[in-house]
């Protein structure tokens, strides 16, 4: 049985104060992980309680490096500044004081809700799709950069290294920590955000950085959604999607079976656009799976050129002879056996077999005849 227990009451530590700024004005930009740090730690604050890195992670879930790149992310806006040790170990966080940014300029008396008049009807507006603001790119020190590449950064940086074929400049390390800090690129993101330039050959940071700005004003946030952006604007795609009679955008799994046949097996355009007249003129149905089978079947024949479409029609049309040939013959066999089940084995062709035959002896006849 559980002991006794004593229930206390601290009504003075129910609510925390969160800023009409912040809900303004930066609550819009933050993603979840930030936004669940700067509250928590208003909460701690308010109570005066201490917390860490590891707590932070523990309590919502997330890993260390996602609550240190919260971290960051407020201190760069301003509602937080960091200390740490000599050994560069976090020692203290600091709130600061919100300060309304200075394009946020709504006098107060604009800030109400306006009723609209109950006489006049009121025709709906046509709004326009709001893009996000792009952040501005920040001039990083060296000791910012180097502190991104041996913390936050340093797995996304070996792997552009990899993808580059060399270490990283420090303009271009500048824009990999803008994607990822600034633009929000989870490593993930900007992982496919580098496979999908060198896979185009495009080794210009430039290049990246404004594929990177247009995938955030897309509302971009995982590679899969990027793959469907970058299906929409491959020409080779919508070519081969219109030469198969299929007019929408490509979808994830129509753009990844034409993105296997270009890249995984290797077929030049002129051999998929000839399955493709094929597979139109075979068929209604099904006709990305159709083309994917021809487009198979030819990779496993080695198939590269149209000389050897024709090596491989002409194969089959010698098989289809050989088989329609056989199938005859089989065909003359049958009648033949068929025929052959009237006859009895010991030769005599008489089909009326359920009566008593007689057999004579013609040589003997013959003699007595003559000798009458």
């Amino acid at each position: 049985m559980m002991g006794r227990v004593t229930i206390n009451n601290n009504f003075e530590e129910e609510s925390t104060n969160v800023s009409n700024i912040f809900i303004d004005e930066y609550m819009e930009d933050a993603n979840d992980a930030q936004l669940k740090v700067y509250l928590y730690l208003l909460r701690m604050m308010s109570s005066n309680l201490p917390t860490s890195v590891p707590d932070l992670a523990d309590k919502f879930n997330h890993t260390e490096k996602d609550v240190v790149r919260a971290l960051k992310y407020w201190e760069k806006k301003g509602l937080i500044s960091l200390e740490y040790d000599g050994a560069q170990n976090l020692t203290s966080i600091h709130m600061e004081d919100i300060v309304a940014h200075s394009d946020f300029g709504r006098r107060k008396e604009d800030r109400g809700i306006r009723a609209l008049p109950s006489v006049q009807p009121v025709t709906p507006a046509v709004q326009e799709p709001v893009q996000n603001i792009i952040p501005a790119k920040p001039n990083y020190s060296a000791a910012q950069l180097r502190d991104f590449k041996q913390t936050d950064g340093s797995g996304i940086i070996f792997i552009a290294e990899q993808y580059f074929g060399r270490p990283l400049n420090p303009i271009e390390m500048s824009t990999v920590y803008y994607i990822h800090d600034e633009l929000n690129f989870s490593d993930e993101l900007l992982d496919y955000l580098m496979q999908y330039c060198v896979d185009n050959h495009k080794a210009d940071f430039r290049y990246m950085e404004k594929v990177a700005i247009n995938w955030n004003q897309q509302g971009i946030k995982t590679p899969k959604q990027a793959r469907v952006e970058s299906f929409k604007h491959n020409g080779d795609i919508v070519a081969i999607m219109k030469a198969l009679g299929m007019e929408n955008a490509p979808t994830l799994k129509e753009g990844s079976f034409i993105s296997a046949w270009l890249g995984e097996l290797g077929f030049t355009m002129e051999i998929i656009l000839e399955a493709c007249d094929r597979t139109v003129m075979a068929t209604q149905k099904n006709r990305l799976k159709y083309c994917d089978t021809i487009l198979r079947n030819w990779h496993d024949s080695n198939v590269t050129t149209r000389e050897d479409i024709a090596r491989l029609d002409a194969s089959h049309n010698a098989d289809l002879r050989k088989k329609k040939e056989k199938a005859s013959i089989s065909s003359i066999d049958m009648k033949e056996r068929s025929d052959e089940s009237y006859i009895r084995q010991n030769g005599s062709q008489n089909r009326f077999n359920q009566f008593q035959q007689n057999t004579y002896n013609f040589a003997e006849l013959e003699e007595q005849l003559l000798d009458n």
